[in-house]
């Protein structure tokens, strides 16, 4: 990919200057926003591949619509680069995912253009169909876009709200379905068999150009009758004509000259349209193009030369101890089956698909689903084991209540990016989870300290005969190997990893090390809790007798998490003890260093130890 001049580039401070340009002058333009896409993301990591492939329809969208008025939301938003761009904040684009930088994924509080925050797949129809009845409640003459991706379309949530839309005659609501055969991992289901049919058929040479037909009166209704024969030749009815909407395309979502006049002429209908695009995650650049999977979020790196293949990194990551002790527990144990909800290289799960085929499941973006066919899976005697991210599952707590704890179902739960992720911010944090699993009976919650004792909790979730969980952060461990073995830990108990002087700190999963490291400072005890339920009760009595003052250290929410679980254990005993519970704040903690993060949270050892001596001194 050549480097361009961005002489058209920078004359564009907002959608109306891009709308003053004429149209032979939108082809130039994006050569040159996807070069300043590929050059911003190489110096500041990000999304890639999904951002080149939408040059051409973010640029057709705000050409044709009158944005902000007109509202665009956009379904999970890892492909709004260009959109930034072009509404004001090119010039921000150095501070990407940075602290205090623009975010990675559409933000209301960041600009008016942002018209819904967005970060997790399969939202944008139900907003955009909000907005789209809001204007009509309110008299108002404007249009609702949501853009979703042939990914996010495997989640209920997108069919329900297309099912609600169908009703609605009078709307101006356009569902805009960004076809690149591609998710992050490679695309599942039914769903993308039919597309793929839809696509490789006559259907798709003879309905190519069909936007080009949708005409304004008096001839629309002769061409709308003519299109419908046509497909009902060749095509009975699409699936999402029979939810209520016109069906338009597919075509290209490269070509501009099929894009602008589709978009202009959609304009002018009403009721709920559906415009299929095909377009190709990494368009342009050749090597996303050839390893869209691989360039879907890089980090830093020279577009000359590419990525390089990382050097072999000196610690493992607790994916990758997940991944080994996966096909591992598999070798050891038939009945064992592993279920992603799409996250299959994100999970690291693809050596196990290697491995085991046939006992290997992704679901799609899918989070509820996956969580009861494992508790289908589980009636019927297997393993299954869900490997899904700490925020993911958040979306799926009614089907964890309900359909696993209720029925106290053996299914395991590998929780990844547990506390705080980094770049990814707020929408991808894993903060919660503490909170909001040890509150549901029957659960058992545990929190890794280091690589080989995750390996050890999983072997525990995995053996104990119900709903457990076993959370672990994002990255590398603290370099501590892993033994071969599938040993277990002793249920509900903790360890003491240094004793100290009238000070206890119980500090939980990824914050044990820099709690040691503050233990040291203050010759504190510290205890290395593990399970956060059931709690070690015993070991919480027993600290509260022989210290003066207890601290609790956690990277989750402290509102009902694990410190919250031993306030209430000493309650619960009738022991009045000093108690200082460390954790995060009750605010979104924003995108950026992880480590930095941590420590602006108070949640370093010098943090801890700082908070430590205000409250409690010498």
């Amino acid at each position: 990919m050549k480097t361009t001049m961005t002489t058209l580039l920078n004359t564009i401070n907002s959608p109306a200057d891009l709308r003053s340009m004429t149209r032979s002058q939108l082809k130039p333009l994006a050569d040159e926003l996807r070069q300043y896409v590929l050059d911003s993301v190489s110096k500041t990591g990000g999304h890639l591949s999904s951002n080149l492939g939408t040059v051409e329809l973010t640029i057709a969208l705000h050409y044709v619509f009158n944005t902000p008025e007109d509202r665009l939301v956009w379904d999970v938003g890892h492909q709004t680069y260009p959109h930034k761009i072009l509404t004001g904040r090119r010039d921000q684009m150095h501070s990407l995912r940075q602290l205090h930088g623009i975010s990675g994924f559409p933000r209301r509080c960041e600009s008016e253009y942002d018209t819904f925050g967005t970060a997790h797949s399969s939202t944008s129809i139900s907003a955009a169909l909000g907005m789209a009845l809001a204007a009509h409640t309110k008299g108002e003459d404007r249009h609702a876009v949501a853009i979703i991706g042939d990914g996010s379309m495997t989640a209920g949530m997108a069919f329900e709200a297309m099912n609600n839309a169908g009703v609605h005659e009078d709307i101006n609501l356009l569902v805009i379905l960004n076809d690149n055969d591609m998710s992050i991992s490679p695309p599942v289901g039914a769903l993308n068999r039919y597309l793929a049919r839809l696509m490789s058929g006559k259907f798709y040479a003879a309905a190519r150009n069909v936007g080009k037909s949708v005409l304004p009166s008096p001839v629309l209704e002769l061409a709308k009758r003519f299109e419908e024969h046509a497909k009902g030749m060749i095509v009975p009815a699409t699936m999402f004509e029979e939810f209520g909407f016109n069906y338009i395309g597919p075509i290209d979502g490269h070509d501009l000259e099929s894009l602008v006049p589709t978009l202009q002429n959609i304009k002018n209908l009403k009721g709920p349209q559906f415009l299929h695009v095909v377009t190709k995650k990494g368009q342009g650049y050749k090597l996303a193009e050839a390893d869209p999977i691989l360039y879907h979020g890089p980090g830093k790196f020279n577009p000359a030369e590419g990525i390089k293949p990382a050097a072999a990194p000196a610690k493992q990551s607790y994916t990758q101890v997940f991944g080994n002790w996966l096909c591992d527990m598999a070798a050891a144990d038939e009945k064992l089956v592993g279920i992603t909800p799409a996250m299959r290289e994100g999970s690291g799960m693809v050596e196990f698909e290697k491995q085991f085929p046939k006992r290997y499941y992704d679901v799609g973006i899918a989070e509820q689903h996956s969580v009861t066919f494992a508790a289908g899976l589980a009636c019927e005697g297997l393993k299954p084991v869900v490997a899904i991210y700490s925020t993911f599952l958040q979306r799926a707590y009614d089907q964890l209540i309900h359909d696993v704890a209720l029925q106290n179902l053996d299914v395991t739960f590998a929780l990844d990016r547990a506390g705080l992720v980094g770049a990814d911010g707020a929408t991808h944090a894993g903060n919660y989870d503490l909170a909001y699993l040890r509150c549901i009976p029957n659960m058992v919650v545990m929190a890794a300290s280091d690589e080989n004792e995750c390996r050890q909790m999983l072997s525990t979730a995995y053996h104990y005969p119900g709903p457990a969980a076993v959370r672990y952060p994002r990255g590398a461990g603290i370099g501590v190997p892993t033994e071969k073995n599938l040993d277990t830990l002793t249920l509900g108990k903790g360890e003491i990893k240094r004793q100290g002087k009238r000070i206890a700190i119980m500090a939980f999963g990824s914050l044990v090390h820099p709690a040691l490291q503050a233990a040291e400072k203050l010759d504190a005890t510290l205890a290395n809790m593990r399970f956060i339920k059931p709690l070690d009760i015993d070991l919480v009595k027993s600290l509260a007798a022989s210290h003066d003052v207890l601290v609790t250290v956690e990277e989750g929410c402290t509102m009902g998490g694990a410190g919250s679980a031993v306030a209430e254990a000493l309650a619960e005993a009738g022991i009045s003890k000093p108690l200082l519970i460390l954790g995060l704040p009750d605010k979104f903690v924003d995108h950026g260093d992880p480590a930095l993060l941590l420590a602006q949270c108070g949640l370093d050892a010098t943090g801890i130890e700082k908070s430590v001596m205000a409250r409690f001194g010498e």
